[in-house]
């Protein structure tokens, strides 16, 4: 248990002479800090009173923006053998419906077999500017090393950056 957590217990424990079991000594009610967080005030041990911006946390307004991976899409998709027929190249077209441009796309693949029974993933990271509202077509693009075995592919967006 961090040392931190221990102390805040132990404070608890004494102001409240409650057991540090996450209990308000009053009601016996859960608080509703989850372990290992302090709450910002002292009198929060039998409150239950868990504020993120006097811990530091970010405002709530910023929680609420959406991540650029939501305004984008690959719009199609397809994939071949290359190299001996041991690599991955998938031709694929992002569409950029966001106000503004993004970089660094990461896509995830997954590779089945052709009765669907799943063989492999692969990850990777397109360090291109995509431009707002806008598409792009990234031709024989190389995923990885796939099972020879492998004969679909199905492709998503993970994350991407707002330039």
């Amino acid at each position: 248990m961090d040392a931190d957590v221990r102390l805040f217990q132990q404070n608890c424990q004494e102001r409240t002479g409650a057991p540090g079991n996450g209990r308000s000594a009053a009601t016996g009610a859960r608080r509703k800090h989850p372990p290992g967080r302090i709450p910002a005030e002292s009198g929060d041990c039998a409150r239950g009173n868990d504020s993120d911006t006097a811990l530091g946390g970010a405002p709530a307004e910023a929680a609420a923006e959406i991540p650029p991976v939501d305004g984008l899409k690959i719009s199609s998709q397809s994939w071949r053998r290359g190299g001996l027929g041991s690599k991955a190249l998938l031709t694929f077209t992002l569409r950029n419906d966001n106000d503004y441009a993004v970089t660094d796309i990461e896509i995830f693949c997954a590779f089945a077999r052709r009765d669907g029974s799943h063989l492999t993933d692969r990850k990777r990271t397109i360090h291109d500017t995509l431009n707002m509202k806008s598409r792009k077509t990234f031709a024989r693009l190389h995923v990885g090393f796939v099972n020879v075995n492998a004969n679909r592919a199905k492709c998503s967006l993970v994350t991407a950056n707002r330039v």
